[in-house]
């Protein structure tokens, strides 16, 4: 069994609101040809397995398997798909390494979804059939709820929640990859239309699309190909349950159980002492708030005052979503987490550019699969 495995290469293409002009094909092509390069391995002579993490709903296709193989050099080669977030498709990456039966590989996920014209009524349909479809309803009345049985729980202010999506967006600004870069204010957001009470317009995140890939490595072949490997220290994910009617509401149940799973894989006893930034889930801004306490990264009802202290800045105590997150960023669908990984890689690397977190060892990376699900992952890298 492997005694660590690290991330050796990391391949992304520009993550845009729309891309007429490249299919997801392609798409996925740019990403791992980058990736291989950056990893130093040919992915017919070097990668041992291949892992896509997409949905076929989401693809507007069924078997979307059949598409993936030729755009990523993995045809006739062991290969599968998990039809969840990215970091979970590391996870099951860092399980083939761990049986001894695989060296390098690679994990493969992408966001097109400037090509769903009716992506309100594909979520829709991820409700209970039985009790909740029928009311015909767009799901995100789902995030209003929870953001306002949250705030009434903790007592975190709207104010506290449009910090978020302020510094997110400003954050965004610095990071070529953003989509959603911009300078507001807190008055901006209260001010922007109500769309699901309390959450208006730009306390949620929007769609773009790109592509990203990943490799990764046993502790062996991750030395002898790499200077600058990324060590997965650990990592945890949880499904709660997915009924509207039985799931708790006032917090994220799914981050704190896979937080803890990740925490006591990599040895980590006080969360807000050992990590040096995250990027965690804020497709609502809200989310932010709230996965940070499931996360122990503060107290429950402690999030909002850290966001308005300065607490979460880029040169502050705890950065959090120094990339811009999905308010910044935007949101990419099963891509999201590898989205969290990929900035988190390149801080570790010191290869963040302007915005980059000084003196950064440990980060933090956190993903939520989105409305109406309770599934979440979590994991810990190191550059030591």
């Amino acid at each position: 069994m492997s005694a660590r495995v690290a991330i050796i290469g990391v391949g992304y293409t520009p993550f845009r609101t729309i891309t007429p002009d490249v299919s997801f094909k392609e798409m996925m092509f740019e990403a791992a040809f980058k990736a291989y390069e950056d990893a130093g391995v040919c992915p017919r002579n070097d990668i041992d397995s291949f892992i896509n993490c997409a949905e076929d709903f989401t693809e507007g296709r069924s078997i979307f398997d059949i598409h993936v193989p030729d755009n990523i050099g993995a045809v006739l080669r062991s290969i599968h798909t998990i039809c969840h977030d990215g970091i979970v498709g590391l996870i099951g990456g860092y399980m083939l390494i761990s049986t001894g039966q695989f060296s390098i590989v690679a994990i493969e996920s992408h966001s097109k979804l400037s090509n769903m014209l009716t992506l309100d009524y594909l979520v829709a349909h991820a409700l209970d059939p039985v009790c909740n479809k029928p009311l015909k309803q767009n799901a995100n009345y789902i995030a209003g709820m929870e953001m306002n049985r949250y705030l009434c729980e903790t007592g975190t202010t709207r104010e506290q929640c449009a910090a978020v999506c302020v510094k997110n967006k400003r954050n965004a600004i610095d990071n070529p990859l953003a989509s959603y870069g911009d300078r507001i204010t807190v008055e901006d957001v209260l001010k922007s239309e109500t769309t699901f009470y309390p959450l208006s317009c730009l306390d949620t995140s929007a769609p773009t699309d790109g592509g990203i890939v990943m490799v990764l490595a046993s502790e062996q072949k991750a030395k002898a190909l790499t200077k600058k490997p990324i060590w997965i220290r650990g990592f945890g994910w949880c499904s709660d349950t997915p009924s509207l009617e039985t799931r708790s509401w006032g917090e994220a149940t799914y981050a704190r159980l896979a937080a803890e799973m990740a925490y006591k894989m990599a040895d980590i006893k006080y969360p807000r002492k050992e990590i040096d930034m995250a990027e965690i889930d804020d497709a609502f801004s809200y989310k932010e708030l709230q996965h940070m306490e499931a996360l122990k990264l503060c107290h429950k009802g402690e999030a909002g005052a850290m966001v308005e202290e300065g607490a979460t800045e880029r040169e502050g105590e705890l950065p959090v979503n120094a990339s811009g997150g999905s308010l910044g960023v935007g949101w990419m669908s099963e891509a999201t987490g590898l989205q969290r990984v990929l900035e988190i890689v390149l801080q570790l690397r010191g290869e963040a550019g302007k915005r980059q977190v000084p003196n950064a060892s440990v980060g933090l990376a956190q993903s939520w699969r989105g409305i109406p699900t309770t599934s979440g992952a979590v994991m810990i890298l190191s550059n030591e």
